[in-house]
């Protein structure tokens, strides 16, 4: 009895070489993805600090009569409010103090939620998605394209 050829197969070592080259070419490009993250959620937090700068006579009546910052007097809480969304943004994308500068953001956030009411559903889903991204900044690190990388790097015993 003859036996037939065998038809060319695919091994499951073919596979898992095809799917290792795939991943790694994935996490060649995971500093990159760290990055926008960080960024994405810095320019919406920025934007919104100049805005505020841009106006500063309607920032503060804005605090006094649609915000409800709880603790604090409006004008502190203009202050306070605007310092945040232009300083820790600036650091999160410089990736400098980074998981810091991720948690001020999200409790800063979940404050901006709480204290304006009027908040519509895409501005909530907004919220949501910045919260989302600053966890995974959080609880992943900055990334190797950040100055936390290098400094860790550089004094690394």
């Amino acid at each position: 009895m003859e036996v037939a050829a065998h038809a060319p197969r695919s091994t499951p070592r073919s596979f898992v070489a095809w799917y290792d080259a795939a991943v790694g070419a994935l996490t060649t490009l995971t500093p990159l993805l760290d990055f926008v993250i960080r960024y994405w959620v810095a320019e919406a937090f920025f934007k919104s600090g100049l805005t505020k700068i841009a106006s500063w006579d309607t920032t503060i009546a804005l605090f006094e009569n649609e915000y409800a910052v709880p603790l604090l007097p409006p004008e502190i809480a203009a202050y306070l409010g605007t310092a945040t969304e232009l300083v820790i943004p600036v650091l999160l994308v410089l990736g400098l103090f980074t998981r810091p500068a991720a948690l001020v953001l999200f409790v800063f956030n979940i404050i901006a939620v709480i204290s304006y009411p009027d908040l519509s559903e895409g501005g909530l889903k907004d919220h949501v998605y910045w919260g989302l991204l600053l966890l995974v900044t959080l609880f992943h690190g900055p990334g190797k394209l950040s100055v936390d990388h290098l400094i860790r790097n550089k004094f690394a015993a």
